[in-house]
């Protein structure tokens, strides 16, 4: 427990946990990386048993190998693409492409 989490006057010390929007571990969900751990050991299985253990392993294919991704460049200058994991293909998106989450390969395919 660190310092930053005792709140009280003398005589009525308590701690508080951080608020997690300041910190942003785990996709704003937890407040440090030991937090994040906690959790994951205490509910890590129940969750993977709730949305589904995998028993085989995943095959990667040039079909299924797409993701969005960007290069990182000063003043917010990036450039954003569909990238192929597999094959290292690219293809140039737009910034308004890129955060559409229904903007997919096929989507891209039929432009």
């Amino acid at each position: 427990m660190t310092s930053s989490r005792k709140r009280g006057i003398k005589g009525d010390k308590y701690f508080q946990t951080r608020i997690v929007g300041q910190y942003g571990y785990g996709d704003n969900h937890f407040c440090t990386m030991s937090c994040q751990g906690d959790w994951w050991a205490k509910h890590g299985t129940r969750a993977i048993d709730h949305f589904g253990r995998i028993h085989e392993p995943i095959r990667m294919t040039p079909e299924n190998a797409w993701i969005k991704d960007y290069t990182w460049g000063r003043e917010g200058n990036h450039t954003h693409y569909l990238l192929n994991k597999l094959t290292d293909e690219r293809i140039p998106l737009t910034l308004a492409q890129y955060d559409d989450d229904n903007y997919t390969i096929e989507r891209a395919r039929q432009t």
